[in-house]
C-alpha cells in the first residue's frame, strides 16, 4: 500500500537556521574555493561542428568533384556558360547537404537550462538568493513549496515535505521526505520511495519545506549522471543513408576506373585530351547514382512533413526509415500509456459496498459515497499541489454543483501532519458559529484503522479489501471523520473519536486510445513492452488493461542480478518490467538491440533520455515530456497520444515502400544514361551527351520524377504484414536485377532511335535532340512501371497521385523549353525537331511502357521472383 498525504496550511520553516555552527552555512570564501574546485553547478556545452567542417565533408562527395572538374575544363575550353551551369549544380548540392547536416544535438543544453533554477542558500548565517549554477557542495539550501531543487542534497530540517521526482523516476505520485537520522549518508541514495532524507536536482517541492545540505552538483548529481551517459551515447546511424553512401562509393570506384579507361582510349584514338577528360567525366557521372542520397533527403524531408500532419514531429528525419522496420516498442507507463493525472478509480464503504468510477454514468454520487469524497477533500489542502488531492477535487467538480467541496464559511483551524509513526493527515474545520468542530482524516489504511480503533475482525477484513484494490494497481487511502466540541485541541489526533468511512482507490488511468493501438501493433507484428518504475502490482494491472501479456513481470531487483546474456534471453518474451531504474532501461534497450530487434522507445522524463537516444527510434511525449527527453528523441508526439505512434509506423512503412519504388526507378534510369554515354565511345559514333546533359538528367529530371513515388498512397495491407527484416538490404540481388531489366528496355528503344536517326543522315544536333527526347519519354514510362509492382498498369492509373500530373507537366515544359527556346536549345546543342520526329520519339517511349508491362507480368509468374522485386511484396 502506498499512502499519499495531503496537508493543510503549513507552518513556515524557521526564519533562522538551527543554532549549531554548521547551520550557519558556508562562508563566502569557502563557497568561492569550492566553486573553483568543483566547477559550476551545470553541464558542459555539447561540442558541435562548424560550417567549414561540414562543407569540407561535402566536398569529398564524388559527384560534386566531377561537377567542379567538368566546370573547370569548360572554363579552360572557353565555354563559360556550360562551366557556370555545372558549377551551379555543384553549389546546389553543397547547400542542400550543409543545411541537412548542420542540425546539431541540444541535449546537454536542455539539461543546463533545466538544472539552473535560482536557489535560496544560507551563507554566513544569512539567507541569500543566488543563481543555481553557483550552488556548491556543502551549501545549505532553503526549500519551500513550489521550488525546483537546484542540487542533490540531504535534509537537515523537514516540515511535511513532499517532492515530485517524476522528472527522474517517471512516476507521478510525490514522495514523502524525512530528516536525516544520522550524520552518515548512504552512498546509494537514489530518487523514488517514501520516508527518505535525500532530495535531488530538478525535482519539484509540491508541499512543505525544509533545509538541506548540498551533497552533489553538476555532473555528480543524479540528473548530471544522466547527462554524462547521454554524452557518451551516439544516435543510431541511419541505415539507408549508410547503405546509399556505400553504393555510391562502390559505383564511384567502378565509374572512376571506367572513366580512366575512356579518357585513355579517347585521347589515344581520337585525340584532344581535354575532350577526352570531358568524355570521361560524362561516363563517370552517368555511372554514379548520386541521386540516391538526394532523393533520400527529399523523401525524408517530405515524410517528416507528412508525419507532422498526424501530430508527430520528426526531429531527425532519418528515423522515418527505421520506424517502418520497428519490431519492438518499449513504452513507459506514466504519461505514455497513462494520462499522468491521478483520478479516483474505486470507492469502498465501511460496510463493503463498492463503486467503480469507470462504470459510473450517472451523477451525482450516492449519499454515502459522496460523504466519503467530501471528507477526503476536507482532509486535503484547500489549494492542493498533491495529484491525489487534486483527484478528489476533480471528482467533486463532476458532481454538478452538489457541494462536496467545503463552503466558503468553513474555516480550517488546524492540521496534524504526517508522522513517522502515524501515516495520516488530520484537519480540523469550524463551520460558522456552530459549537462542534468537524475532523477529517485520510492516509494509509492501517493508520486510519488505528485512529478508528477497529476490532481485529474488522481490521482483517479491511486488509483483505486493501490488498485486493492494491492488486488492481490502485493507491489506497483510508478516510475517517469525527465531531468534537470547540475547545482546546490535543497534540495527538489519536484522541479524537473517529468513525471509519471507507477506502478510496486512486490510479493514473489508461489512455483511451492505448488498447486499440496495442492491438494494431500486434497485427503489424510489433511487440509492445512496458518499462516502468512503478510497483509490479500497478504495472501488471495497467498492462492487463492495455492488453499486454503480464504472465511474467521482471523487476529491477531481478534485473540487477542478471548478467547481460540472461537478460538477452529474458527480453525475448517478457512484456512488463517494473521498478526499473534509468540505467536499467538502457540495459533493456541494448539487450533487445543485441537480439537483432529494431527498438522504438517512448518516454517523457529525464530518466528516459539515455534509452531514448540509444534506441533505434526514440519517441518523446510533446506536451508532458521534458526538454531533455524531446531533445534526446528522434520523434516527438505533439498530442501525447499513444495511438499516434501507430499512425507514424504506418506512414514509416509507406515511406519505405515508396522509397524502394523511387530507388528502383533511379537504378533503372542510369542504365540508358550510361549506355547512351558509352555506346558512341565504343562504336566510334558521334558523342551525343556531355556532362551538362547528364548533370541535367541526374540533378533535375530524375529527382523531380522521383517525387511521384513520394506521393504514392499506401498499399492496402501496410499494417497487416510483419516488419521487414532489419538486415534486409535496400539493394538486394532481385532489386538490382529487376532494375537492370527495366533499364535495358529503356536503353534499347532510345538507342534504336539514335541509330536510326544517325543512319538517316540527320545532323548531329538533331540526333542529340531526338535521342534526348526519346530518353526522357522512356524515363516517364519507367515512372508508370514502378508505381506498383503488384498492380496492373490500369490499376496504377486509377490510383490517386496528385504529384503525377504536376511532374508530367513539369517534364513536358522542360522538354518544350529545351527544344523550342533558342537560348536553352543552343546551350544543350540541340537542333530543331519536326512533328514526325517528336511522334517517333513518343512512340519509342510508349513501346518501353508496353514492353515492361509484359515483362512485369512474366516476372511475377516466375517462382521466387515476387520477393525480389523492387517493391516489397505483401
Amino acid at each position: 500500500m502506498m499512502p499519499v498525504n495531503g496537508n493543510g496550511p503549513l507552518a513556515p520553516v524557521n526564519d533562522r537556521p538551527p543554532s549549531d555552527e554548521r547551520s550557519l552555512g558556508l562562508t563566502e570564501t569557502e563557497a568561492a574555493t569550492r566553486l573553483a574546485r568543483e566547477g559550476f553547478n551545470e553541464f558542459p556545452r555539447p561540442e558541435s561542428r562548424d560550417i567549414l567542417s561540414i562543407v569540407a565533408e561535402v566536398l569529398r562527395e564524388p559527384m560534386l568533384a566531377l561537377l567542379i572538374l567538368g566546370g573547370v575544363i569548360y572554363l579552360l575550353l572557353g565555354d563559360i556558360r556550360e562551366a557556370l551551369i555545372l558549377l551551379v549544380f555543384g553549389t546546389l548540392s553543397v547547400v542542400i547537404t550543409v543545411v541537412q547536416e548542420s542540425r546539431t544535438e541540444r541535449v546537454l543544453e536542455a539539461l543546463r537550462d533545466l538544472t539552473s533554477p535560482r536557489a535560496l542558500v544560507i551563507r554566513n548565517g544569512e539567507r541569500k538568493r543566488i543563481a543555481g549554477r553557483e550552488v556548491v557542495p556543502g551549501d545549505l539550501i532553503v526549500l519551500s513549496e513550489g521550488d525546483r531543487i537546484p542540487a542533490d542534497a540531504v535534509l537537515l530540517e523537514c516540515n511535511e515535505l513532499q517532492a515530485d521526482e517524476s522528472l527522474l523516476t517517471g512516476e507521478s505520485a510525490p514522495v514523502r521526505k524525512v530528516v536525516r537520522a544520522s550524520q552518515s549518508v548512504k552512498a546509494d541514495a537514489r530518487p523514488g520511495g517514501d520516508d527518505l532524507p535525500w532530495v535531488f536536482s530538478g525535482a519539484l517541492i509540491v508541499s512543505g519545506g525544509g533545509i538541506a545540505e548540498v551533497t552533489a552538483t553538476g555532473l555528480n548529481s543524479e540528473i548530471g549522471k544522466i547527462g554524462q551517459s547521454l554524452s557518451t551515447l551516439s544516435t543510431e546511424p541511419p541505415r539507408l543513408r549508410s547503405e546509399t553512401r556505400r553504393i555510391v562509393r562502390l559505383f564511384a570506384v567502378s565509374g572512376g576506373a571506367v572513366s580512366l579507361v575512356v579518357v585513355l582510349l579517347f585521347g589515344i584514338f581520337r585525340g584532344g585530351w581535354l575532350a577526352a577528360v570531358l568524355a570521361g567525366i560524362a561516363v563517370g557521372m552517368s555511372l554514379l547514382p548520386e541521386e540516391f542520397p538526394v532523393v533520400l533527403t527529399v523523401f525524408m524531408a517530405m515524410g517528416a512533413w507528412r508525419i507532422s500532419r498526424a501530430r508527430v514531429l520528426t526531429r531527425r528525419s532519418a528515423a522515418i526509415e527505421t520506424l517502418g522496420a520497428a519490431t519492438v516498442l518499449c513504452t513507459d507507463k506514466t504519461g505514455t500509456l497513462t494520462v499522468n493525472r491521478m483520478s479516483v478509480a474505486e470507492l469502498r464503504l465501511n460496510d463493503g459496498a463498492a463503486l467503480a468510477m469507470a462504470q459510473r454514468s450517472e451523477w451525482p454520487l450516492p449519499g454515502r459515497f459522496a460523504e466519503l469524497i467530501r471528507h477526503a477533500i476536507l482532509a486535503s489542502a484547500p489549494n492542493p499541489f498533491d495529484p491525489m488531492e487534486k483527484a478528489f477535487r476533480d471528482l467533486a467538480a463532476r458532481q454538478d454543483g452538489s457541494g462536496l467541496a467545503p463552503p466558503r464559511d468553513w474555516a480550517l483551524i488546524r492540521t496534524y501532519g504526517l508522522r513517522s509513526n502515524l501515516l495520516a493527515i488530520t484537519q480540523i474545520w469550524r463551520h460558522g458559529n456552530e459549537p462542534a468542530l468537524l475532523v477529517a482524516a485520510k492516509g494509509a489504511p492501517e493508520a486510519i484503522a488505528r485512529l478508528c480503533r477497529l476490532t481485529p475482525e474488522r481490521l482483517s477484513a479491511l486488509k483483505a479489501q486493501t490488498d485486493e484494490m492494491a492488486q488492481n494497481g490502485l493507491r489506497v487511502l483510508g478516510i475517517a471523520c469525527a465531531q468534537i466540541p470547540d475547545r482546546a485541541l490535543p497534540d495527538n489526533p489519536e484522541a479524537f473519536p473517529f468513525r471509519f468511512l471507507g477506502l478510496a482507490g486512486l490510479a493514473d488511468p489508461l489512455r483511451e486510445t492505448v488498447p486499440d493501438a496495442i492491438r494494431e501493433c500486434r497485427s503489424a507484428g510489433i511487440r509492445v513492452v512496458m518499462i516502468t518504475g512503478d510497483y509490479p502490482a500497478t504495472a501488471g494491472a495497467i498492462g492487463r488493461t492495455a492488453g499486454l501479456d503480464t504472465g511474467q513481470i521482471i523487476t529491477g531487483e531481478d534485473l540487477a542480478h542478471m548478467p547481460d546474456s540472461e537478460l538477452a534471453e529474458q527480453v525475448r518474451n517478457a512484456a512488463v518490467f517494473a521498478r526499473i531504474l534509468p540505467e536499467q532501461k538502457l540495459r533493456i534497450v541494448n539487450a533487445l538491440k543485441a537480439n537483432g530487434e529494431v527498438v522504438a522507445m517512448t518516454g517523457d522524463g529525464v530518466n528516459d533520455a539515455p534509452s531514448l537516444k540509444s534506441a533505434n527510434i526514440g519517441i518523446a511525449m510533446g506536451r508532458r515530456g521534458t526538454d531533455v527527453a524531446r531533445e534526446a528523441a528522434s520523434i516527438v508526439l505533439l498530442d501525447d497520444d499513444f495511438g499516434s505512434i501507430v499512425k507514424a509506423i504506418g506512414l514509416g512503412r509507406r515511406i519505405y515502400d515508396n522509397l524502394r519504388k523511387a530507388m528502383a526507378f533511379i537504378f533503372a534510369v542510369h542504365v540508358p544514361i550510361a549506355g547512351l554515354a558509352l555506346v558512341p565511345l565504343i562504336s566510334g559514333l558521334p558523342i551525343i551527351f556531355g556532362p551538362i546533359h547528364i548533370a541535367f538528367l541526374e540533378m533535375i529530371i530524375d529527382p523531380v520524377c522521383s517525387l511521384v513515388f513520394e506521393a504514392e498512397t499506401a498499399e492496402p495491407d501496410i499494417m497487416a504484414r510483419p516488419p521487414r527484416s532489419p538486415h534486409q538490404p535496400l539493394f538486394s540481388a532481385g532489386f538490382a536485377t529487376w532494375s537492370v531489366v527495366q533499364g535495358v528496355a529503356a536503353l534499347a528503344l532510345p538507342l534504336a532511335v539514335y541509330l536510326l536517326a544517325f543512319r538517316s543522315g540527320m545532323p548531329e544536333n538533331e540526333i542529340r535532340a531526338i535521342t534526348f527526347f526519346a530518353l526522357v519519354t522512356a524515363i516517364v514510362a519507367l515512372i508508370f512501371v514502378n508505381r506498383s509492382f503488384s498492380a496492373s498498369l490500369i490499376a496504377a492509373f486509377r490510383r490517386p497521385n496528385p504529384a503525377l500530373m504536376v511532374v508530367l507537366f513539369f517534364v513536358a515544359g522542360i522538354l518544350a523549353l529545351s527544344l523550342a527556346w533558342p537560348v536553352v536549345r543552343d546551350l544543350f546543342h540541340f537542333g530543331p525537331l519536326h512533328a514526325d520526329d517528336l511522334g517517333f520519339a513518343l512512340v519509342a517511349g510508349f513501346a518501353v511502357l508496353v514492353l515492361l508491362e509484359i515483362v512485369k507480368q512474366l516476372w511475377r509468374a516466375i517462382p521466387g521472383r515476387d520477393g525480389a522485386a523492387a517493391v516489397p511484396q505483401q
